[in-house]
């Protein structure tokens, strides 16, 4: 290690150990503290809604006893009698009390109506728990409690619910009562936000801590590093540019993969698939329904693979050239958007060498899905020039527009990615991007200089 390495890790390493073992103490005692919190907080919880079932049933319970012990094991009057006051027997919207025999059949059911009188012993909630079944087990047994998946009355969507059920052995009946445990899950989720919160207000604290330190670091070490950045930039624009290569390159060799193996297999196994439909019978009907919808969503994979394929690397770029790829972009993007969409070129466009095609591609497909996801906008021009020193596209809209900054000034660290990449797509060829946008519109100039343009016996030569 020369020097200016030796005195960067004298500075950075202890205090980089250090802020990771303060910030794993306390993450780790965080979560510890997190959990256990939650834990007491959702068994408190759970044990009070146990108790409040306890106490509902046996006020039920309490209300029909004096019916239930002078009657017999067939005394209707004294059956329809409990029946009654069960079924006037609730506490607020999602209260009530629920009646099955031992065989299933529902017997009271104030907020279902459909219910009594059917057999329910196999119903299972969406979790496969055979409900019914259980909860007249948990009866038989003595009494008990029963967690599952049910419609809550209030808001019609199945959530948890926990129940408490009873038997009354002369009658064979199960009564039961249930609270849905919904509240429960909120109240944990809300405390395990405020945990949370807690927690980011302690590493805050760290930060506040570590960052100036750090800072004051760096700014020692900035003096030492200034020359070696400025050699680290060139390589940095180097290496990205390779990356946007590399890219390029991986793109066009998955697209083809795509589109000469994939939706090719993809189109064999369609053709089976007509094959066996034309094998079903024509009264299974079933079957070939079933046929039919395969081969519906076969078709729809297959174009999907070859729209993937398209838009990693039309092939028509490098068959026809940069305006026949612009006008399969344009025209799929105006059929996708409704956004009416004009070109104007000229005679020059295919003598761009490859790589700057490739960019101005590049550029207007990040241009166009701007538009649509950003600009709002119902008009789109798209045109190309040539001037004595440069290639200029042009790309206007009629949107909302967004904040840009002055012309000439550097643009802002929070600006997006996309135009980043065409910035530096550009800037790779000795070119440039300018932005103009207000709430007329947004108009793009990609500006390429006439390097970049192949002589006109190269471009005969590729065009062969």
């Amino acid at each position: 290690m020369n020097l200016r390495q030796q005195i960067l890790a004298l500075a950075i390493v202890p205090l980089v150990v250090a802020i990771l073992a303060v910030t794993a103490l306390i993450t780790w005692q965080s979560i510890t503290l997190a959990r256990t919190s939650i834990d007491a907080f959702e068994r408190n919880m759970l044990e009070a809604k146990q108790a409040e079932l306890m106490n509902l049933t046996n006020l039920a319970l309490s209300a029909i006893n004096g019916i239930y012990e002078r009657a017999g094991p067939d005394d209707e009057a004294a059956k329809e009698e409990v029946r009654r006051i069960l079924s006037s027997l609730d506490y607020g919207e999602d209260g009530y009390f629920f009646v099955y025999d031992y065989d299933g059949y529902n017997v009271v059911h104030p907020r279902q109506s459909f219910r009594p009188g059917h057999n329910w012993l196999d119903l299972t909630d969406p979790d496969g728990n055979r409900v019914i079944a259980e909860l007249i087990r948990k009866a038989e047994e003595g009494g008990g409690l029963h967690q599952y998946k049910w419609e809550k009355p209030s808001t019609t969507e199945t959530v948890d619910k926990l129940s408490f059920a009873a038997g009354l052995d002369k009658w064979r009946w199960m009564i039961g009562t249930g609270v849905y445990l919904d509240d429960v899950f909120a109240a944990t989720t809300a405390a395990k936000a405020d945990l949370r919160r807690s927690i980011a207000n302690t590493f805050l604290t760290v930060a506040l801590i570590a960052v100036p330190a750090v800072f004051v670091v760096f700014a020692t070490c900035m003096l030492l590093n200034l020359r070696q950045q400025r050699l680290a930039d060139g390589k940095l624009k180097e290496l990205t540019q390779r990356i946007i290569d590399t890219q390029e390159e991986e793109r066009l060799r998955i697209a083809r993969e795509l589109h000469d193996g994939i939706s090719q297999n993809l189109v064999g196994v369609r053709y089976a698939i007509d094959l066996v439909r034309r094998k079903v019978p024509p009264d299974n009907l079933a079957a070939a329904n079933a046929i039919e919808k395969g081969a519906v969503a076969l078709n729809d994979a297959i174009k999907e693979v070859r729209r993937i394929s398209h838009d990693l690397r039309p092939r028509v770029l490098d068959d026809l050239g940069l305006t026949a790829a612009l006008e399969a972009l344009i025209a799929g993007f105006s059929e996708r958007t409704g956004i009416a969409v004009t070109l104007e070129s000229v005679a020059f466009k295919n003598m761009l060498v490859p790589e700057a095609r490739i960019a101005l591609y590049r550029v207007a497909q990040e241009a166009l899905t701007n538009i649509e996801r950003h600009a709002g906008a119902s008009k789109v021009a798209v045109t190309f020039s040539s001037r004595v020193d440069s290639v200029r596209m042009k790309i206007s809209d009629n949107g909302r527009g967004f904040p840009v900054d002055a012309p000439g000034a550097e643009r802002r660290a929070d600006a997006g990615l996309g135009l980043r990449n065409m910035q530096e797509r550009m800037a790779h060829f000795g070119g440039r991007l300018d932005v103009e946008s207000s709430d007329r519109g947004t108009v793009l100039h990609a500006i390429l200089p006439i390097t970049t343009m192949m002589s006109r016996r190269a471009a005969l030569a590729e065009a062969a």
